[in-house]
């Protein structure tokens, strides 16, 4: 089963920028759609953006506008680039295959106000 390991979380002030990385492992990366989901304190986990293998992105209308999902297949890495971030993205992010049921340990971000 494929590995994801994210990274690029931290604590950063309304307004201020973020980039989520996430590190997969497996022969199949660059062929499957890549997801960003997050789950914010007492909520459920929600999806926030995805990027197809022929890289059409959709997201949460909630983040348009906001953040940019990215994949970079010879790195099997998918990125997540959050600005002008405000308190209310405050969760774990966390990557997955689209069709998989394979969580990373997620990657904690807290905008402050």
């Amino acid at each position: 089963q494929a590995q994801l390991v994210e990274s690029g979380g931290g604590l950063v002030q309304s307004g201020e920028s973020l980039r989520l990385s996430c590190a997969a492992s497996g022969s199949l990366f660059r062929i499957v759609a890549m997801g960003w989901y997050r789950q914010a304190p007492g909520k459920q986990r929600e999806l926030v953006a995805y990027v197809t293998a022929s890289g059409t992105t959709v997201y949460a209308d909630s983040v348009k506008g906001r953040f940019t999902i990215s994949r970079d297949n010879a790195k099997k890495t998918v990125y997540l680039q959050m600005n002008s971030l405000k308190p209310e993205v405050t969760a774990v992010y966390y990557c997955k295959r689209v069709d998989g049921d394979n969580w990373g340990q997620g990657t904690t971000v807290t905008v402050s106000s």
